[in-house]
């Protein structure tokens, strides 16, 4: 794109991701005029740790910024909006803005520990009914606290205030306004386990729960507010240019999607998945999902939806993909593809415990069914089917807490442009699965909220999709559906006799 080309405003929506940071120009009709992407690795220092860089997740924003105004010289950029991994924990320095250590991701379960110990005091139904989460290592309170007793000064400089916690949104703010801004949205806030989503406030009861001192906490903001100006040194972006809307992304897709309109399940499918319905209010789910805020706009009050969260999707994929010699998740679903099915092979790929809704840190991956007919197909094959039998399990706690079905379940995310993959979840759940063939729902979603904040949207282009449909009977459903609900029954047994994976004492 060229100045020449298109001069419109336009948002420039970062999308921060747990493996990939993208940097998009989008218009005020929705359209995607650019974008560009860069890698950021991970890390996993024992089993069940996972960490990042929070300076390389800083730096490929940066660099990115860059890419794209310098291909897109002479666009008017009339916002920043950022859509964002949720739940990773980032502490930095108040004084000098340099990270207190490497993030700690969402997917890592070295507080499962800490979180055996407040579930075993009772502490559950108090923190579900203020939060809308049940206790798990996947969200940040608890790992704010074992960070910060890591070190035996590190919580004193805490209490003072010299240290401060931000998810990723709240460290990219703060870095796009050079230290001027510590603070967040509803949506990423409503993850930490620390935010009354009843109040819309951060629960000093909560952090007394889990030792986290207020102190460290950024200013929570409905979703489409001004988050600041630009500071120095992003040139070619203009000083000055403001933040206009913040996002977790599996929000941010569900706001692409309008799935308030059309009322149908969205799944976002990247390393883990994120199942999200909108729900007209708080709903007190019985069947192992969270209650949690979708958004909130300064004009229209907050927008409550139910989820649940799967721990491993995609990086089951690409995590298959390595053990078998495969260059990448493709190459492993190009492989899936001859043949029909895994021949009785059944992955639970619970590489970091399992998520909604069983939600058992203890678990750990299993492959079973194998025989010596087996073929690497067949594992490739069981890799992608183990991806839409977690979905289906969440699809069905879903309907059993919202009391009726959905007829289509919505996908996007990098999995959801497999389409193996979207006609074996057709097949496995038996519902439409619709398949935008727009990629970039997160990115879109908070830039057009962003855009309506502003006043620069315009009708919107709904993005084509093509619909996958069951190929499979209702017989051949059950059987599979029951083989892995067998599958899942066996390696929660078996983990009940081991302790939490990765935990350590804090």
């Amino acid at each position: 794109m060229s100045a020449a080309a298109n001069t419109a405003p336009c948002i420039l929506a970062i999308d921060q991701g747990t493996t990939n940071t993208k940097v998009l120009l989008v218009d005020g009709k929705g359209d995607i005029r650019l974008c560009r992407s860069r890698c950021v690795p991970l890390s996993y220092p024992r089993p069940g740790w996972v960490e990042q860089s929070a300076d390389a997740i800083w730096l490929t924003v940066k660099e990115l910024i860059l890419e794209v105004l310098s291909e897109a010289s002479g666009a008017d950029i009339a916002a920043i909006a950022i859509s964002n991994q949720r739940e990773t924990v980032i502490l930095w320095n108040r004084h000098t803005g340099e990270p207190i250590a490497p993030a700690v991701t969402w997917q890592c379960t070295r507080s499962a520990g800490r979180c055996d110990r407040l579930r075993k005091a009772g502490k559950g139904p108090f923190i579900a009914q203020r939060s809308g989460l049940g206790i798990d290592p996947l969200f940040p309170a608890a790992k704010i606290a074992g960070m910060l007793d890591a070190e035996p000064e590190l919580r004193k400089r805490a209490d003072k205030g010299e240290i401060l916690f931000g998810t990723v949104d709240s460290w990219l703010v703060w870095n796009l306004t050079g230290g001027a801004v510590h603070a967040t949205d509803h949506s990423n806030a409503s993850r930490t386990q620390l935010f009354n989503i009843g109040t819309a406030q951060w629960d000093e009861e909560l952090a007394d729960v889990f030792d986290v001192p207020l102190a460290i906490l950024p200013q929570a903001m409905p979703s489409d507010s001004y988050f600041g100006a630009t500071g120095e040194g992003l040139a070619p972006l203009r000083q000055g240019t403001p933040i206009h809307s913040v996002l977790g992304d599996s929000h941010a897709a569900l706001f692409a999607h309008d799935c308030l309109a059309t009322g149908v399940v969205k799944v976002t499918i990247g390393t883990g998945s994120s199942l999200m319905a909108a729900v007209p209010a708080r709903l007190n789910s019985h069947h192992g999902l969270s209650d949690t805020i979708a958004w909130s706009r300064e004009n229209s009050g907050i927008q409550h939806a139910l989820e649940g969260n799967i721990s491993v999707s995609g990086h089951a994929a690409a995590f298959a993909a390595k053990l078998m010699g495969l260059p990448d998740a493709k190459a492993l679903s190009d492989l899936a593809g001859q043949v029909s099915d895994s021949e009785g092979v059944i992955f639970v790929p619970a590489l970091a415990g399992l998520g909604a809704p069983h939600w058992r840190t203890d678990a750990r991956g299993t492959i079973a069914g194998m025989s010596l007919a087996t073929r690497p197909a067949h594992l490739a094959r069981a890799t992608l089917e183990a991806i839409a039998h977690q979905i289906c399990d969440v699809i069905e706690a879903m309907e059993g807490d919202l009391g009726h079905p959905f007829p289509s379940v919505t996908i996007d995310g990098g999995g959801a442009q497999n389409s193996l993959l979207a006609q074996i979840l057709a097949d496995l759940s038996g519902k439409i699965i619709v398949q935008p063939q727009q990629a970039e729902s997160s990115a879109l979603g908070v830039a057009l909220m962003a855009a309506q904040a502003i006043g620069i949207v315009q009708s919107v282009n709904p993005p084509p999709a093509q619909q996958f449909t069951p190929q499979i009977d209702g017989c051949d459903r059950e059987h599979a559906r029951r083989r892995w609900k067998e599958a899942i029954a066996q390696v929660t047994e078996a983990a009940s006799q081991n302790g939490p994976l990765g935990s350590v004492a804090a």
